[in-house]
């Protein structure tokens, strides 16, 4: 194998297959889509698994993998793709857990739906129940160097296992808890100071290092609190719980911020202004 081989192959998934029609009905599953193709760099830091995740992902939100369609079992799959049947399974299972695709007895990994991701404003909780008068307040969690994950890493654009700035803090407003918020930094960005980190926000911290904030890819979901979080947010076990993870980017197109966070649904919603598209 040439070096050039080595290090990116695209790979292409032929045959997915709409599932079968339930009868009598007529199908109503979409039409085989055409083969896919996927540009696997073997030799980035980011893990094959990961990779072949995204761009399923990216598939099934485009539409190029509508609901309904078979993707074959992971044997198949991975002997489709180059790829061993251990990462085929990791790449699947991540989606699985999303709620994207599903694995049918005797039918094989089939999509369920796509996930709708709307934009929302650039902007943190911090500034946010300060200009709704909310009084927030800080209480930092964590504030350590850690070792960057596959997830990390592939957000920042950093190689697996490097050293990040790693900030968990609870978010209260009128010193009730509101959100749980977990952060991962690049290192050199700025310094991120704990007592700081208590008095404002993440955002503001990074504008007053002279870090232009530009834009952000996020999305939101939704599931239910484990009894440690109800625990930390003032929630019952099961408690309905908003999700949310951002990328957030600078003027030059450099990743400056991971963050996964929680929010009390009783006590904040998202709002959105939705545009009619021309």
């Amino acid at each position: 194998m040439t070096q050039d081989s080595a290090e990116q192959s695209a790979v292409r998934l032929p045959g997915v297959t709409p599932g079968p029609p339930s009868a009598p009905a007529p199908p109503t599953t979409p039409a085989p889509p055409k083969a896919l193709d996927f540009a696997l760099d073997r030799g980035s830091p980011v893990p094959l698994y990961y990779q072949l995740a995204q761009q399923l992902e990216a598939a099934i939100e485009q539409g190029a993998l509508g609901p309904g369609s078979l993707l074959g079992n992971e044997i198949e799959l991975a002997g489709r793709l180059g790829l061993s049947r251990p990462t085929v399974r990791q790449a699947i299972q991540s989606l699985v857990d999303k709620g994207l695709l599903v694995r049918r007895r005797g039918v094989g990994t089939q999509v369920v739906h796509s996930q709708v991701k709307r934009p929302l404003e650039l902007s943190s909780l911090y500034d946010d129940l300060e200009a709704a008068g909310h009084k927030p307040a800080t209480r930092v969690v964590r504030n350590t160097l850690a070792p960057a994950s596959a997830e990390v890493a592939a957000a920042l654009g950093i190689a697996e296992g490097a050293d990040v700035h790693h900030l968990e803090r609870l978010r209260l407003a009128h010193g009730e808890p509101m959100a749980f918020l977990s952060n991962y930094v690049p290192m050199g960005l700025l310094a991120l100071d704990t007592g700081k980190l208590e008095v404002t926000g993440l955002y503001r911290m990074m504008r007053g290092a002279g870090v232009t904030l530009h834009s952000a890819r996020q999305s939101v979901g939704a599931r239910r609190a484990t009894a440690g979080e109800g625990t930390m947010l003032g929630e019952p076990e099961g408690a309905a719980l908003l999700t949310m993870r951002r990328t957030a980017y600078d003027d030059t197109g450099r990743a400056v911020e991971y963050g996964t966070h929680i929010y009390r649904a009783s006590r904040y919603s998202f709002d959105f202004r939705l545009l009619v598209r021309p």
